[in-house]
């Protein structure tokens, strides 16, 4: 794997796993690709991503172009590096046909669902607001389509009872190196073969809204539930109490009770949580975030504040 030349695409924290997994593993990483750096924070300065900051901390040559697209410079750049094979994990650019056929063996790209799938943008936040009962990560070939290339590995995960965006995310990075550093040496060395997705078993995972975060009372407690995990940590699943925003961090559905007074209704509230009336069921708020303030208890809010006939949306 020493004399493997790759080049690792990437940006956010989902991308550090895998990347730290190719350096510990003595894979010969020539450059590392990540976004352009952003301002961030409330000075608005500009921010390093996660991936660069790795690269930085471990001697690796970083490239930032605005766009692989539109700049046959940068994509000339690339070219002449003369990797192997190019390892994309959550990069964010759009790799133009020259990019994907640059590397001799290609590009390979760390996918965080079980293709086909989920294609898209945000496959963890959907597997979780839809109820899925496992996720997982593929290695997959890349093609010019949006996540149709041919899978090369797969690693199957079961969704927790209490499963997050955020929980959901750190431990499929962590299957998603494992998943990578599996099937490397196959694809290395031409053994490991590449299965072709299944088209009739497509699903889209578009890229999340802060508009679909806010709660819709009229739908199943169970779905307001699987909303608020869905969006932890973000965009953070909210209601509207008397013109200000609420935020929900925590909620347990409870589809056994339900009540007589309209969704959205506070039907009780005591430090055990917030119970409110929903399409079908109850929805039990443990924990919150009042505009302005910090994530809280349940029970804390209701120290400074009487819920006694309130209707929240």
């Amino acid at each position: 794997m020493k004399d493997l030349r790759v080049i690792f695409a990437g940006t956010p924290e989902f991308s550090v796993p895998p990347l730290r997994a190719l350096l510990d593993g003595g894979v010969n990483v020539l450059a590392v690709y990540t976004q352009p750096d952003r301002p961030a924070g409330r000075g608005r300065k500009l921010q390093m991503s996660p991936v660069k900051q790795v690269a930085l901390e471990r001697g690796i040559a970083v490239h930032q172009p605005q766009s692989l697209k539109r700049d046959p410079a940068a994509v000339d750049a690339l070219r002449s590096l003369k990797a192997d094979l190019m390892i994309v994990v959550a990069y964010g650019l759009i790799l133009p046909l020259a990019v994907l056929q640059a590397p001799a063996l290609g590009c390979v790209n760390v996918h965080a669902s079980l293709l086909p799938r989920w294609r898209g943008a945000a496959p963890i936040q959907r597997a979780v607001l839809a109820g899925d009962r496992h996720s997982g990560v593929c290695i997959m070939r890349m093609e010019e389509g949006l996540d149709t290339g041919p899978v090369y590995h797969r690693i199957e995960t079961p969704m927790a009872p209490r499963e997050t965006g955020g929980t959901l995310h750190d431990r499929l990075a962590e299957l998603g190196a494992r998943a990578l550093m599996e099937a490397l040496p196959g694809i290395a060395d031409g053994s490991l073969a590449a299965t072709p997705q299944d088209e009739t078993r497509v699903t889209y995972a578009h890229k999340l809204t802060k508009e679909e975060a806010a709660i819709d009372w009229t739908a199943a407690a169970d779905a307001v539930e699987r909303q608020v995990r869905a969006f932890d940590p973000w965009p953070v699943a909210h209601t509207q109490l008397e013109g200000t925003t609420l935020r929900i961090w925590e909620a347990a559905a409870d589809l056994e009770r339900t009540a007589t007074e309209p969704p959205g209704s506070v039907t009780q509230a005591d430090k055990r949580g917030i119970e409110v009336a929903t399409g079908r069921g109850i929805l039990r708020i443990t924990r919150l975030q009042p505009a302005g303030k910090k994530p809280m208890s349940a029970g804390d809010y209701l120290n400074a504040r009487d819920l006694g006939g309130v209707r929240l949306g």
